[in-house]
C-alpha cells in the first residue's frame, strides 16, 4: 500500500525484488543506484552477514513522475534469498506495491526459482495479497552464462500468467532498467486508478 506524505507532497511506493539466493537481486539494485543521478536517490543501505550478502534490504528511493501534484517516490528493497531468512523475506513484503521476481536462468537453479516463487505467493497471501492482483514483473537474470534454460521453458514453468518479463545480465546492466521501468509503469497505472 502506497503511503502519502502530504507535507512533502509525495506518494511513496514500495517495490520488492524477490527471488532465490544469489540470483542477482542485490546486483540489480546496486546497478540502478550506481547509474541514477545523485539528486534522484537516497542512501543505499546494505546489510551483510557471514552467510548472506543482504540480510534485510537495500533501500533506494527514486523520484519518478507526478500524480495530481504529488511526486512519486519508489523505495526499492531486496529480500535475502536463503531459506532460513523466511521471516525477513515475509516482513519486507509488508505494504508492497509491486514485485519483481528475479529468476536465476541456470539449469541447476530452476528448482530454487520454483521454490522461491511459491514462497512469495505464500508470504503475500499471509498479508492478504494475491500475486495476480499486484503489479508484477519477471526478470530472467544471468542470461550470459552457458548452462541456461531457454526463455520459453522459463515462461512455461515460472510465468503461466504471462506477466511482463525481461532477459537480463544484471552485472552489466542488461535488462535492469527495462525491468524497473515496467514495474514502475504498472504501479503508476494502479495509482492513477486510485487517486
Amino acid at each position: 500500500m502506497s503511503f502519502i506524505n502530504y507535507s512533502t507532497r509525495e506518494i511513496n511506493c514500495k517495490i520488492v525484488y524477490y527471488g532465490p539466493g544469489l540470483c542477482g537481486k542485490t546486483t540489480n539494485l546496486q546497478y540502478i543506484y550506481k547509474k541514477t543521478a545523485p539528486e534522484q536517490k537516497g542512501k543505499l543501505i546494505s546489510l551483510a552477514t557471514e552467510t548472506e550478502r543482504t540480510l534485510f534490504f537495500d533501500f533506494l528511493p527514486l523520484a519518478l513522475g507526478d500524480i495530481k501534484g504529488f511526486k512519486v517516490r519508489f523505495h526499492l528493497y531486496t529480500v535475502p534469498g536463503q531459506v532460513f531468512y523466511a521471516a525477513s523475506r515475509k516482513l519486507i513484503l509488508k505494504g508492497v506495491d509491486g514485485v519483481v521476481f528475479v529468476a536465476d536462468s541456470q539449469i541447476e537453479r530452476m528448482d530454487a526459482n520454483i521454490e522461491s516463487l511459491e514462497d512469495l505467493r505464500i508470504n503475500l497471501a499471509e498479508y492478504g495479497y494475491d500475486l495476480e492482483m499486484l503489479p508484477f514483473t519477471m526478470q530472467y537474470n544471468k542470461r550470459d552464462l552457458p548452462n541456461i534454460v531457454p526463455v520459453e521453458e522459463m515462461n512455461r514453468v515460472l510465468n503461466p500468467n504471462n506477466v511482463p518479463y525481461y532477459e537480463a545480465v544484471a552485472t552489466v546492466g542488461k535488462g535492469v532498467f527495462e525491468t524497473l521501468k515496467d514495474i514502475g509503469k504498472q504501479i503508476l497505472k494502479e495509482l492513477k486508478k486510485n487517486y
